[in-house]
Order: structure tokens, then sequence, then C-alpha cells
């Protein structure tokens, strides 16, 4: 028996690993990886965060965002700090040089990535943000973000 819903899972799936290879070839061709532009991008226009939050907000599981951190902290692109009101909790910032290259990448990016975009309208992104959410609503719950 084939259940329907099936379809559209794997047409989600496909869409969804179609938009990761575009990006993380234009971000390869920058010189990082998807992970070190998610964690520039994450950082960019912040006084930085603590390792929870960046985790948090770039779904980087915390090992791998540890080493991840550390070659970004080689390449002289950000820095570990302590917070001024709890020197234990680490928070992790970017440097002037990581300044300079979330200011070169990140604005080229994104319009590189719209440019998978053209074709749509603002209804198309309405009807399509709007089923999304239904589904979202239906896996984590009303409550979840």
């Amino acid at each position: 028996m084939k259940e329907r819903y099936l379809q559209s899972v794997r047409l989600l799936s496909e869409c969804y690993h179609a938009f990761e290879q575009l990006s993380a070839s234009h971000v390869r061709d920058s010189g990082l990886t998807p992970s070190q532009f998610d964690i520039l991008a994450t950082l960019g226009n912040t006084q930085g965060m603590c390792f929870r939050e960046l985790g948090d907000k770039t779904l980087i599981t915390k090992g791998t965002l540890t080493g991840v951190v550390d070659r970004l902290e080689q390449k002289g692109l950000v820095r570990r700090g302590a917070l001024p009101d709890d020197r234990r909790m680490k928070i992790v910032q970017l440097t002037a040089e990581g300044e300079k290259e979330f200011a070169r990448l990140f604005a080229p990016h994104i319009a590189f990535c719209k440019s998978a975009f053209g074709g749509y309208e603002d209804v198309d992104f309405t009807r399509l943000e709007e089923t999304l959410a239904k589904l979202k609503h239906h896996l984590v719950g009303p409550d979840a973000e």
C-alpha cells in the first residue's frame, strides 16, 4: 500500500537537498565550509553569543560546533571570550577580520540564493509559508519555534 504523504515528503526532501547543494556550492567557492559560513552569518551584526545559543541558532551539534569554531578561530575570523557578568560562560564573537568576511560574503550569498526563487511572487511565498507552517504545526506542535 502506497502512502499518499510519502510523495509530498519526498518532494520536500528533494527541494531541501537541492537548495542546500546550491547554497553549499556557492559558500565553498568563498573558501569556507557551509558550517563555517553558517556561524559567520549567525554572528554577523551581533555582539557575539554563547555556544548554546549559537548551536540553537545554527542547528550545529555541540561536538561539531566546537571544531568549526576552532577552525574559524585558526583563520582569525572569530574569538572566544568570557561574558563580563559570568566569566564561566564562553562567548564567540567575530573578530575585525570576521566582520570583514561577513560583510564581503553575506549579502552576495543571499542574493545568489534568492535567484533560485526568481519566478516567485508574494502570493507564492505566502502560500508556501502557510503550507510549511501547517506541516510544522503537525510535526512539532503549536508552541515549537
